[in-house]
């Protein structure tokens, strides 16, 4: 396999970020119901909270995902003796090499995208405490300068002061497509049924719509200035 193709087979559909992000949140939040079900891990990929974009996803498709992800060995699915359900388990942490704070982190970036340090360490309470924004740009350097790299530092955009971060595992285009406004949900990844499409080409027009009122309003107001 060359360089191109195997850095492409490790590039994570959205999907397959929920999905993982989901397990790291949910191990420390409720660790008495973790591993978790196909039911549990589809509410909280569809939880409204906490999320952006909010999905809405099929327990079919994350039935699909969980199994992607278990061949690449991000996943393992635990079966306990007389157990009915199948639970479900991430690996990020062995993967990786990462220590909580570190998952702490690149788990709420999984979850709700673009964000400046002082953002993750307000989110990040409850998965882990950071004593101070310097602690969170330690780790966020720390995932930088992993190889490859786990988060990326964004361009200052106009009109801000502090730099946000992204998540990596999605690939650079994804990083690319949501600092542009669209969203990593925008691209339906392969695997999702026709409704998972939908919902997520529906979120895709919602943006768009909000892009357009944005600049619209940014247009009168320009134009006033000249009458």
């Amino acid at each position: 396999m060359t360089e191109a193709a195997s850095a492409a087979s490790d590039v994570l559909d959205p999907f397959e970020v929920r999905v993982l992000a989901v397990l790291a949140e949910k191990e420390a939040l409720t660790p008495d119901n973790y591993p978790m079900s196909l039911n549990a891990i589809t509410n909280g990929c569809n939880q409204l909270s906490s999320r952006d974009p909010v999905m809405q996803i099929s327990e079919d498709t994350v039935a699909d995902v969980l199994a992607r992800l278990a061949e690449r060995r991000l996943v393992n699915a635990v079966t306990a003796a007389g157990a009915r359900v199948t639970k479900y388990e991430h690996r990020m942490r062995i993967k990786w090499t990462l220590e909580q704070d570190k998952l702490a982190v690149l788990t709420v970036l999984m979850l709700r995208g673009h964000q400046t340090a002082g953002e993750i360490r307000t989110r990040t309470g409850r998965l882990h405490e950071f004593k101070s924004v310097p602690d969170v740009e330690t780790v966020l350097q720390f995932l930088i300068d992993k190889y490859p790299p786990l988060v990326a530092k964004l361009a200052l955009a106009p009109g801000t002061k502090e730099p946000r971060y992204g998540q990596l595992l999605g690939g650079e285009e994804s990083l690319v497509r949501e600092e542009a406004g669209y969203g990593t949900a925008s691209v339906a990844p392969g695997g999702a049924s026709r409704g998972d499409r939908v919902a997520q080409l529906e979120l895709e027009v919602q943006q768009l719509r909000a892009d357009y009122a944005a600049l619209a309003e940014q247009f009168e107001v320009f134009k006033r200035q000249f009458e």
